[in-house]
């Protein structure tokens, strides 16, 4: 997948202060996905997208994915930037490779790490039991032990402050 160009993103950052613009505080707020597309070294996004449960705390996206997952192995590799789309534009491998109905919510750009904090998980964990109680029941304990065991990674999608112009 080739990465779009500036003019056809819409792209919505952090101020220079890291505060994110109230249209993606609220994108943020009610969506139930974020969708994420690790960057490449050269600022291309990579061809791996999905839709995934998320946290927004402490001004960063949050979530729990494997360690063998392509996030995990991005980041693994270097690859600590993200472009990341709030919305619920439907599960990405049902619209198909084609599809790019996710890219018309709002976005940004992030700064991804990996996280060893257990608390940080359990703020999460809280999250979900509110935003996804119907699920969160056949996943939380799998979560946590993946977490302890090493099997799941936290991550923290940070957003860049905008480039002042």
């Amino acid at each position: 997948m080739v990465a779009l160009p500036a003019s056809a993103r819409r792209d919505i950052f952090a101020d220079a202060q890291g505060d994110v613009a109230p249209a993606l505080a609220a994108a943020l707020a009610k969506s139930p996905f974020v969708y994420v597309s690790p960057l490449r070294k050269n600022g291309e996004e990579s061809h791996c997208h999905a839709e995934v449960w998320f946290g927004w705390e402490g001004g960063a996206v949050v979530l729990i994915t494997a360690s063998s997952g392509w996030k995990a192995r991005a980041l693994g590799r270097g690859l600590d930037r993200a472009r990341i789309w709030a919305g619920d534009y439907g599960r990405w491998k049902r619209l198909g490779i084609a599809s790019d109905a996710f890219r018309a919510g709002p976005s940004f750009v992030a700064r991804a790490s990996a996280s060893k904090d257990s608390s940080l998980l359990e703020r999460l964990l809280s999250i979900y039991d509110a935003k996804y109680p119907d699920e969160i029941g056949s996943w939380r304990d799998r979560m946590r032990a993946g977490f302890h065991d090493g099997s799941r990674v936290l991550v923290r999608y940070v957003p860049e402050p905008a480039a002042r112009t």
